[in-house]
């Protein structure tokens, strides 16, 4: 009887044993055949790749021969060489910031390209979004990309006589309404950003400029990011423009402005 009782608790073992076998593979095989819609898709996947060098659907904003379409004080403003040149002799100090402004629109959501060059002294920058300032001429007020031949604020993204600094280089920031700007992430520390950026040598700005993110990128590097919800000071559209600042003489060029709207 012993005997017997455990041989057929071996052979009992060994069916149910089977039995488990038999049932997973028939569950492996109908999982197979079932389709899963949210799954991971089969290889090859695809990833993201370096941007082309690709300038469709951009429109040239400077014909590289005439200020058309731009409205300057010939004082700091000219063409030459194919460039926009804005400089500041010790004859013609400033005592308030001046602007190029381009008169060919008030863009909205777009992406800008342009590439400058500025000497060790100057102080320059992009403007975008913004408004001439009542009973002046040639001054705006609204957001800037930085430039400044020392390159302590170069990247950065600056409000000019609004809100002031709404990014620094290095970092991304939430702008709540009536608050001041927030840091939330970070792109990197500044001076390394910094390295990427050449002194005395030409240098390529590239605005995405999209409802409320202002995305600013220099020389194929994010240097500032603001998510900008103060609707009350915040702009979504306006006026173009570069700017030579009071200080000592400087020179800033500006070349290849290419200009691309967004939906």
């Amino acid at each position: 009887m012993r005997f017997g009782s455990e041989f057929g608790r071996l052979f009992l073992r060994r069916t149910t044993g089977l039995a488990v076998v038999s049932v997973a593979l028939l569950a492996s095989r109908s999982l197979a055949a079932q389709s899963f819609p949210l799954a991971p898709p089969p290889p090859p996947q695809s990833y993201p790749t370096p941007m082309a060098d690709d300038e469709s659907g951009f429109t040239p904003i400077f014909d590289g021969r005439t200020l058309d379409k731009w409205e300057a004080d010939p004082t700091y403003w000219r063409v030459q060489d194919g460039e926009i040149v804005g400089e500041v002799t010790p004859a013609t100090l400033l005592k308030q910031n001046n602007f190029l402004i381009w008169r060919g629109g008030a863009p909205g959501n777009f992406e800008l390209i342009v590439e400058y060059r500025i000497s060790d002294r100057g102080n320059s920058g992009i403007n975008y979004r913004s408004v001439e300032i009542p009973g002046t001429r040639y001054l705006l007020r609204g957001y800037q990309a930085d430039i400044d031949g020392a390159n302590k604020y170069t990247g950065q993204n600056y409000e000019e006589r609004g809100r002031t600094f709404l990014a620094m280089r290095g970092q991304m920031t939430h702008v709540a309404p009536g608050k001041p700007s927030s840091v939330i992430g970070s792109l990197g520390a500044s001076d390394e950003l910094k390295a990427f950026i050449k002194p005395g040598d030409w240098n390529q700005y590239h605005l995405i400029v999209r409802g409320n993110v202002l995305i600013h990128i220099l020389n194929g590097h994010v240097m500032s990011e603001v998510i900008d919800d103060d609707a009350a000071n915040s702009k979504f559209a306006g006026l173009i423009g570069v700017q030579v600042h009071v200080g000592p003489p400087m020179k800033v060029e500006y070349r290849k402005f290419l200009l691309k709207t967004l939906p």
